[in-house]
Parts: C-alpha cells; sequence; structure tokens
C-alpha cells in the first residue's frame, strides 16, 4: 500500500529554512515532498501527474534499495510561485523531506530553486518546461519536456516537408512567443520561409479573423501554439469550418494542441492535424501498451493518460534509479550524480538526463491525428531522437 500524507492548502511554515538543513527522516524512510496543481484551473493536470506517481508505486511497490518510499503530497493551487514556495518550506523545515518532485509549472519550479539548492535537495521537475530552469539549481533534474525541445522540430519536419511558405499563429503571452521563436528557428535553419506571423490574445479569442487573414494568404502549413483546452479545440474547429483543411492547409503544432485530454471533444475536425511531442497514448511500445492498459484500467472515469501522467511516471522511475545506485542514498549531491547521464525506459521511449545540465534527452515524435478502433488518435510516423533543447 502506497503511504501517502496530503497537505491541500497548508498554513504557513513557523520555522526559517536555513542553509545545510538536516535531513529528519528515519534511516528506512525517504520522504518525497510532492508539489502537484490539485485545485483551481488545472486540476486535471495534477490529477494526471498523481495519477502517474501512484501508476508506478503501485507497480513497482513502495521500498527501493531497503528504504520505504512515503510521499508528502501539496497542492500549489496551479500558477502560483507565492504558493509553491510556501508548500516547499514547510516540506522542507516541517516535514524534513528527503527529495522534492513534481512542479507542473515554471513558476513553482522556478519560486522552489533556492529554498531546494540551500537544503542541497534534489528537485525532480516532472513537467515545467521553460529552457534552462535547471541552471537554476544545481540539484535540479528534470524529466518532462521543454517547450523548445518539441517546438523547434516542427518547423524542421515542415521545412523537411517542402512547406515553402508557414503562417505562425501563437497566443500573445511568453509561451506563445517561445514556441514562435523555436518553430522559426527550426524552419528557417532549414530552408523553409515564414508567410506571415499573427499573435492573439490568449484569453476569449475571436479566430475568425485572425483565420481569414491566414486563409488568404495561402499558405502551405499553419503553426499553431495556444493554451491547451478551449482554445486549442475552438481554433481547430473553426480552421476546419472555414475550410482551410479542405483549401490544402495543414495545421502544425505541439503536442498538447491535440493532446489526449482534449482529442475527443475536437470531433473529426482535428483529422489530419501535424504535431511534434514526446508522448502520444498511440505509441507503438510494449511498455506504453502496458502502462495504458494499466492506467485505463485504475482510472476509468478520469481523461486518458497523456504526457503528464508519463512524466510523472517517469519522475518516480528516475527516482528509483538513483536510490539503487546510491543504495539509498536520498541527498542531493548522490541522487545527482546517480542520474547525470542515466538512461531509463520509458513509455514514451528511452530517455537521458543530460549529463552537463541535468536536462532532459529524448525522442520528439510527429504524429498526425487519425481514426482509430473508432477514437481519435496521434499516430506517429516520423522521429527526431535524442532531441535536446537548442535554445541558445
Amino acid at each position: 500500500m502506497i503511504k501517502r500524507r496530503y497537505f491541500l492548502g497548508a498554513a504557513l511554515a513557523a520555522t526559517a529554512l536555513t542553509a545545510g538543513f538536516p535531513a529528519f527522516a528515519a534511516d528506512d524512510t525517504v520522504k518525497v515532498g510532492v508539489v502537484l496543481s490539485l485545485s483551481g484551473p488545472f486540476s486535471i493536470y495534477g490529477t494526471q501527474m498523481q495519477n502517474g506517481i501512484d501508476l508506478f508505486m503501485k507497480q513497482h511497490g513502495d521500498e527501493v534499495a531497503g528504504k520505504k518510499i512515503e510521499l508528502i503530497v501539496k497542492d500549489d493551487g496551479g500558477i502560483a510561485p507565492d504558493r509553491a514556495r510556501r508548500a516547499v518550506q514547510e516540506l522542507l523545515v516541517r516535514d524534513h523531506v528527503d527529495v522534492l518532485a513534481g512542479f507542473t509549472f515554471t513558476a513553482s519550479a522556478m519560486a522552489s530553486a533556492p529554498l531546494a539548492e540551500k537544503t542541497k535537495t534534489a528537485m525532480i521537475v516532472m513537467n515545467a518546461s521553460s529552457s534552462h530552469i535547471t541552471d537554476a539549481n544545481p540539484y535540479m533534474i528534470r524529466v518532462g519536456q521543454t517547450l523548445p525541445q518539441i517546438t523547434e522540430p516542427a518547423g524542421r519536419f515542415a521545412a523537411e516537408q517542402g512547406y515553402e511558405n508557414v503562417y505562425t499563429l501563437v497566443a500573445d503571452i511568453t509561451a506563445g512567443h517561445d514556441a514562435e521563436t523555436a518553430f522559426i528557428r527550426g524552419l528557417t535553419t532549414n530552408g523553409g520561409t515564414v508567410a506571415g506571423s499573427l499573435r492573439v490574445p490568449a484569453q476569449n479569442p475571436d479566430f475568425a479573423p485572425f483565420i481569414q487573414r491566414i486563409k488568404d494568404a495561402k499558405p502551405d502549413a499553419v503553426f499553431v501554439w495556444l493554451p491547451p483546452g478551449e482554445a486549442t479545440i475552438n481554433f481547430i474547429k473553426e480552421f476546419d469550418q472555414r475550410g482551410l483543411k479542405e483549401a490544402g492547409i495543414t495545421m502544425l503544432g505541439t503536442g498538447d494542441l491535440t493532446d489526449e485530454l482534449t482529442i475527443r471533444q475536437t470531433g473529426d475536425a482535428g483529422l489530419g492535424v501535424v504535431t511534434t511531442g514526446h508522448y502520444a497514448m498511440a505509441h507503438e511500445s510494449d511498455l506504453n501498451r502496458e502502462f495504458v492498459e494499466a492506467y485505463l484500467a485504475d482510472y476509468p472515469d478520469d481523461p486518458w493518460p497523456n504526457f503528464l501522467s508519463v512524466s510523472a511516471y517517469d519522475g518516480m522511475a528516475a527516482l528509483y534509479y538513483a536510490l539503487e545506485k546510491t543504495g539509498g542514498d536520498a541527498s542531493g549531491p548522490a541522487i545527482v550524480e546517480a542520474l547525470k547521464g542515466a538512461t531509463i525506459e520509458s513509455p514514451r521511449g528511452p530517455i537521458t538526463v543530460d549529463p552537463e545540465n541535468r536536462d532532459i534527452v529524448q525522442t520528439i515524435y510527429v504524429r498526425k491525428v487519425e481514426a482509430v478502433d473508432g477514437n481519435l488518435a496521434n499516430v506517429e510516423f516520423f522521429k527526431f531522437p535524442e532531441s535536446r533543447d537548442m535554445t541558445p
């Protein structure tokens, strides 16, 4: 049975955090402080990640290298760096955790990094996707993705497919700007041309005038990055309704454009959308088939497993790998040293921790939305092995 304690919206820690704070976990227990977004508008993200963590522990047990694994889970409520920092302070000062894990968003990871560095506590980042965040803390290891890592290959693919003119449309927020920059870098360095660029409001945009402008320009393709959820669903539907697909314009995007959390809501309008990403539920491997089967059996009422559940699953795999290698030593320096250069087999394929920057190296897949056994699926048909974030 998985030992887990939840602290949702807990009070502030009273004790100040100091450098070199000692670990107080029992010798036979490794306490893992997990920070997830379990409430608020992004609660489904936290649920996916919690499911991935629990599934890994159900399959592999709650003991490793002679140590009992105890989870202490706290909710940061979404994109709330102050709340994440308070949660991490409590985990380190009051709960005396040995390892930190989770971190759905970059803001949470960056707010927590100084505290973990001060205590030399390993931080296993399962999702936060901005470039270079591992530079903020020498004890941070990322096993999820970076946005440029999955976006630049979309530009490369477009150029290699002979799409001579590509429009870009992104949300007018930092993540959208980063996606636009990475896509254009991948496109233009491989011979492609930008037909035009549009930035749209992140909240409740009226896509009609933007889509008409793209249609009138008659590009070969359009690259889209929007906040996952309602915006992506609406754009895909309107793109289809206004005849851009019929006009031969290919829609390109990153994996969250047709994510498993929303793909069923697009209906046939989503057919033919091409995306780049590190995980799809339809990925062909024995390990992924086992993962999906177990996930659907354990969480039949939850949305399909997506990249978040897999990244959390892999975060636990990385921790278990490190503890096996260290003989149960959960100190930050030991965990980091054990994971530098480590390769772990994941449901998404092999993943490696870069020994230089402790960031994720993995295969990025090109997928197309197709109908498979009556359901829409992201079917992989090309890949970029050993992809890294190449952001300067």
